[in-house]
């Protein structure tokens, strides 16, 4: 993985490294039909999507205060909120993951930082609430998606977890339950989105 990727400081969150794609490394040239042939997962986890990178700008900051809680990072791609969050002092930092390569970049990632992230490959959706903060970036792209996992966000909400959603304008976001907290400007690149910025809505979920 270390030799399909380069150390990248994302845009919003020069603090921290990551492995990234870029556009000279061969995995961002892989196209997602030529991936499913080969029976892998697309690499959600190389790029730093702007939701997560507002996430951990706002941690990084204290605006989204995680020392001594207990946190989890949902969907975490390649971890980049969760190492912010074990940076900022969480009593535990939790990256959560489908995706085998990405639980494989989170423990990279986490040691090129310093820090510690307990990451397993596991659909935790229904499992109950031991997070006190639970921090999801980017998951509304598509309504299977949405639909499986805003339940189980509610109801960790409504049993007392900081649930922090962050969405750059993706059409499967529900309306209702959303307080917007913050808003952010992410630079991005043509060959993710279809345009060079994302304005990013940091949404507590109710």
């Amino acid at each position: 993985m270390a030799t399909h990727t380069a150390i990248v400081r994302p845009a919003l969150v020069p603090e921290i490294e990551l492995h990234l794609a870029t556009e000279i490394t061969p995995i961002w040239q892989a196209s997602e039909d030529w991936l499913r042939m080969q029976g892998i997962e697309p690499p959600f986890w190389a790029f730093a999507w702007p939701g997560s990178q507002v996430l951990a700008r706002l941690i990084l900051d204290g605006t989204i205060p995680v020392a001594g809680r207990r946190v989890l990072d949902f969907a975490a791609g390649g971890g980049l909120a969760a190492i912010a969050a074990a940076r900022q002092g969480a009593d535990a930092a939790e990256a959560a993951e489908i995706d085998p390569l990405a639980i494989a970049a989170i423990h990279l990632n986490a040691t090129l930082n310093g820090v510690i992230v307990a990451a397993a490959e596991a659909d935790v959706v229904g499992q109950p609430r031991r997070w006190d903060t639970v921090l999801a970036g980017d998951v509304c792209y598509e309504a299977p998606m949405t639909g499986h996992i805003m339940p189980w966000l509610r109801r960790l909400a409504a049993e007392g977890a900081e649930v922090l959603l962050a969405d750059p304008g993706r059409a499967y976001l529900p309306k209702a339950g959303m307080e917007a907290i913050a808003t952010m400007r992410v630079p991005t690149t043509r060959e993710l989105e279809d345009r060079d910025w994302r304005d990013v809505t940091i949404f507590r979920v109710k």
